[in-house]
């Protein structure tokens, strides 16, 4: 029998993942039920201009997961289990100084990088890892005791290390050793039935409770799994008016008039699930936890460098609006500053150089003996080539940290005095052992290969930039 390669390996895990996030997490269902009804829908109101930014069997079987683990050497393991699935670290974000509330994690999303992958399966996960050397947030004897609480537990079996590693270097597995992989990579985002150490977990959560989630177990787990919606303003009306408690509002860019860009998120708050805790006498009791929780999105178009600049300032603008009317909805407050200041445009986006397109040769374009413009906005405003935009695959530091502190149950401290620890993505790279990939450069690459293509389409003396 021919191997399981590794898309198929990566659309297998997910949905093992998903069907076993679903047993623990019940509503999570109800929050996939309602995505498809809401996409469903959205189809049938706006037609193909829905899969604008993707397909609908895309967007419906599109997910993305959430972990966490607390050292290095963990998190290059778990990067050797994602790169048997064609998934690779992309992008660096610090949720350390993140608003509304520091997380002490560092994070990077382990995904498929290329355009064909993406359509087998874009199954991705977000990856936080603690840092536990930060003085912001731990001093040097809860560091020292973090650090040998986590040194004493094994969340990757060397059985399913040594399969992932196979399978990176021969771009799949056999059924029978796939299959075996499957299950212990699946066993190792379970939700443990171990008793947590209530104490040791109260004192690390008086820190931080994504520190307690990551540090205070003897295990990892599936955090959240993410369904993409088309629609996520009428999914959160709708989930709430089935019972479910929402977050406080929709993280990210505002719903306004003109194209939908980066990312949307919005969860249920994280529910009360019971665990057994080991009590400092020794005893047994049974309690309750919630870090878990529902998370659901809705992606828009990648912006450039430039784009990202001015998004930072929009962001910025509304903040300090809101200083001013504090009373203001967060939203309505956004809308306002996304009309002034963003174009409202997909076609004035590609002119202004905001957002990141691949560009294909017209079928409509003149043909009337005209020599083509020699430069992109000439051809664009021509109707020589029409802009697709590319979708962003990847992730807001802001919106994740918003995410996370809208379910915590405790706010943790930050001691701002204290130093922090310097973290970025060369070090991350040397962490893992590997590149990690940038995802501007990803979507640029895009878009150069579709000029690529125009250019030899057009013709000699065609010197098209790779932006306006």
């Amino acid at each position: 029998m021919s191997a399981v390669e590794s898309w198929e390996l990566r659309s297998r895990f997910a949905r093992r993942l998903a069907e076993l996030y679903g047993r623990e997490v019940p509503a999570y269902l109800t929050l996939v039920e309602v995505s498809q009804e809401v996409n469903a829908d959205v189809i049938d109101r706006l037609g193909a201009d829905a899969e604008r930014l993707g397909s609908i069997d895309r967007v419906s079987a599109e997910r993305h997961g959430a972990i966490r683990v607390g050292t290095p050497e963990e998190l290059s393991q778990v990067s050797r289990v994602f790169a048997a699935l064609g998934m690779y670290p992309t992008g660096f974000y610090d949720l350390r100084d993140a608003a509304p509330q520091p997380v002490p994690v560092v994070s990077t999303a382990f995904r498929p990088i290329d355009s064909d992958e993406l359509a087998r399966n874009p199954f991705r996960v977000f990856t936080s890892m603690l840092v536990s050397q930060d003085r912001r947030f731990f001093d040097a004897d809860l560091e020292r005791r973090l650090a040998n609480f986590l040194a004493r537990r094994q969340l990757f079996p060397d059985e399913l290390l040594r399969l992932a590693d196979r399978a990176s270097a021969e771009g799949g597995l056999p059924p029978e050793q796939a299959e075996r992989f499957l299950d212990l990579a699946t066993g190792c985002f379970a939700l443990s039935p171990e008793p947590v150490d209530r104490a040791w977990y109260s004192e690390l959560e008086r820190v931080s409770a994504v520190a307690a989630d990551i540090g205070g177990v003897e295990s990892t787990h599936i955090n959240h799994l993410t369904p993409r919606v088309l629609d996520i303003d009428e999914l959160y009306a709708r989930m709430k008016s089935r019972g479910i408690e929402m977050i406080k509002e929709v993280q990210g860019p505002p719903r306004w008039r003109g194209p939908d860009v980066l990312l949307r998120q919005t969860s249920f708050r994280a529910l009360a699930e019971p665990r057994r805790f080991r009590e400092p006498d020794g005893s047994i009791s049974t309690g309750e936890l919630r870090v878990r929780f529902g998370e659901v999105e809705a992606r828009g178009i990648a912006l450039t460098p430039s784009g990202r600049d001015l998004y930072d300032q929009l962001v910025a603008r509304v903040d300090e609006s809101l200083v001013y009317d504090p009373s203001l909805p967060r939203q309505d407050a956004a809308e306002q500053v996304w009309e002034q200041g963003l174009p409202d445009s997909e076609v004035e986006l590609a002119r202004r150089d905001l957002a990141f397109f691949t560009y294909h040769i017209n079928r409509d374009r003149p043909r009337d003996g005209r020599e083509p413009p020699p430069d992109l906005t000439g051809l664009i405003d021509g109707n020589w080539v029409v802009a697709e935009p590319v979708v962003y695959e990847d992730f807001l530091p802001r919106s994740a940290a918003g995410i996370f502190s809208s379910n915590l149950t405790e706010k943790g401290s930050v001691d701002s005095s204290q130093g922090g620890t310097d973290r970025d993505l060369g070090w991350l790279a040397d962490v893992i052992g590997r590149a990690v990939n940038i995802p501007e450069e990803i979507y640029a690459a895009q878009r150069e290969e579709s000029l690529r293509q125009v250019r030899g389409a057009l013709g000699p003396g065609q010197d098209i930039s790779n932006s306006p």
